[in-house]
């Protein structure tokens, strides 16, 4: 059995990486060891990148209808506890704890680009993102095999060779192995990629119970004897974190009583743990590889960086992955990628990795309960909660600040390209469904510059309502921006797709 391309690991990061190479013409298998999706609860929220990355895809009606559920559960919740309202008013997220109200964010700021309908998707479950992804990578024809484990491989210049577990012993042939197989990933491991990083300080429990005694706790994060504590915003939702050191035994199951001691310690408040339909320990252990690629063999999510899941970004880091390796994977198989293409995914992914672990690392010291923390901690409470200090947080969570370190003179270049408004009424995300990339011909005067590239480039000639100085924009496959121009000429515009999309059929 030949195939293009094996990812290991069925969840939402090789789920959507396996999209992106189907909608290439790519041949990709997907084996996952767990027989059916892991219902352990996990993240709540994607960011804004993650959301358009479902628009451009498609996907956005079907991510919508979860969102509409979770904030009927939300509203439910909030009426229960003597609050609530028509509609809840969200918090753009935390830091440490720390709550910051979309009240105080200055959303008129430039950084806070168009980003058109994938901006009222932000509410959803990991579970509900990975079913959406699986139905789609059906549609797509992915096969997808579970209850199946890469066990071992053997790579060389021309491909991997990739040992199966299943009922029985099976080998198959690849051009290339993605792992996407999780933070221990035996993948990472075989291929001696390094990893370094820091080791964990804290055990934190994240569950879904019936429980009783709590009703009088206070909502959001709160800090209490030895840790923080947090009762909602979905009902039954729990979660504690303790700074004794890491879990003497991370598999072990979580009981009702750990998750009931655990909450006494913390909140101090008589509460029982009557049933627990979900439950999972967490660490702040922080290590990202060095490399996302070496030969054949490939990383992407949590088996290429693992961090605290402090902010939600674990999950939007590894889309993000996909999203940027799935083309230029795609690339390379189909022949026509230029030199340096698949190593540019190291390039603009690893340093979006290693911040979110800063990020993650400068939390968990924040929440640390000694007495000059809580100083420390009350003056960064009072920076966030100004409307420089709040803007500034939810511009780093949501993604927007994101780039990526591409060449070229105007501003947008290395951006996620802005949801442009065309006169015709449609919006940039409805014309990127196919996975190619799109030059923008928005003064009807250079698309045939791409005639070269027509097998890889989409010309789109329209009129731009949202940006009427624009005269042409280069949109990579991932979104990004990789050449823009306002005079109406083609400068740099050769060179933006030779370094893209390689050299043009003549």
């Amino acid at each position: 059995m030949n195939r293009d391309v094996v990812i290991s690991g069925g969840g939402p990061v090789g789920l959507m990486l396996a999209c992106e190479l189907r909608l290439s013409g790519v041949d990709v298998l997907v084996v996952e060891r767990l027989p059916e999706p892991d219902q352990t609860i996990k993240a709540g929220s994607i960011n804004l990148p993650s959301a358009e990355a479902f628009y451009r895809r498609g996907m956005l009606p079907a991510l919508d209808e979860n969102v509409r559920q979770n904030f009927e559960r939300i509203q439910e919740f909030l009426k229960s506890r003597g609050g609530g309202g028509p509609k809840p008013a969200m918090p753009v997220g935390h830091f440490a704890g720390i709550m910051v109200a979309s009240t105080g964010v200055d959303f008129e700021d430039p950084d806070f680009r168009d980003v058109g309908p994938a901006a009222r998707v932000v509410v959803i479950q990991q579970q509900a993102v990975e079913a959406i992804l699986a139905e789609r990578a059906q549609e797509l024809g992915v096969e997808i095999r579970r209850s199946v484990e890469v066990t071992g491989f053997d790579a060389d210049d021309d491909g991997v060779t990739v040992h199966l577990t299943d009922k029985t012993e099976e080998t198959v042939r690849a051009g290339w192995l993605v792992g996407c197989d999780g933070g221990r990933s035996l993948v990472r491991k075989q291929a001696g990629f390094e990893f370094p990083g820091t080791d964990p300080a804290i055990t934190g429990r994240q569950a879904l119970v019936e429980l009783t005694g709590a009703d009088a706790l206070p909502g959001g994060w709160q800090h209490g004897t030895g840790g923080l504590f947090v009762h909602g915003p979905m009902p039954g939702r729990i979660l504690t974190v303790e700074f004794d050191g890491p879990p003497a035994d991370r598999d072990a199951p979580v009981t009702a009583q750990e998750l009931e001691d655990s909450f006494r310690r913390v909140s101090g408040a008589d509460v029982r743990v009557t049933k627990v339909h979900s439950a999972t320990r967490f660490t702040d252990n922080a290590r990202q590889a060095t490399t996302y690629r070496q030969g054949r063999v490939l990383l992407a999510g949590d088996a290429a960086h693992v961090h605290s899941p402090f902010g939600g970004q674990g999950l939007n880091l590894g889309i993000g992955d996909a999203v940027n390796l799935g083309w230029k994977l795609a690339a390379t198989i189909h022949g026509w990628a230029p030199d340096g293409l698949l190593d540019s995914y190291t390039t603009e992914r690893h340093p979006i990795g290693e911040w979110v672990l800063e990020w993650t690392r400068a939390q968990v010291a924040l929440m640390r309960t000694d007495v000059r923390t809580k100083a420390l901690r009350q003056v960064v409470t009072d920076l966030l909660r100004t409307g420089g200090g709040a803007t500034y947080l939810a511009k780093k969570l949501s993604g927007v600040l994101h780039r990526y370190p591409i060449e070229g003179e105007h501003d947008l270049t290395g951006r996620a390209a802005p949801d442009f408004v065309f006169a015709d009424g449609t919006r940039l995300g409805e014309h990127l469904q196919d996975g190619k990339a799109l030059l923008l011909d928005l003064g009807d005067s250079i698309g045939e510059t791409a005639a070269g590239w027509a097998d890889r480039v989409t010309v789109l000639s329209a009129k731009c309502v949202s940006e009427p100085a624009l005269t042409g924009v280069l949109i990579r496959p991932d979104g990004h921006i990789a050449w823009a121009h306002e005079d109406g000429t083609t400068t740099g515009l050769d060179d933006a797709l030779n370094k893209w999309f390689g050299e043009p059929v003549r």
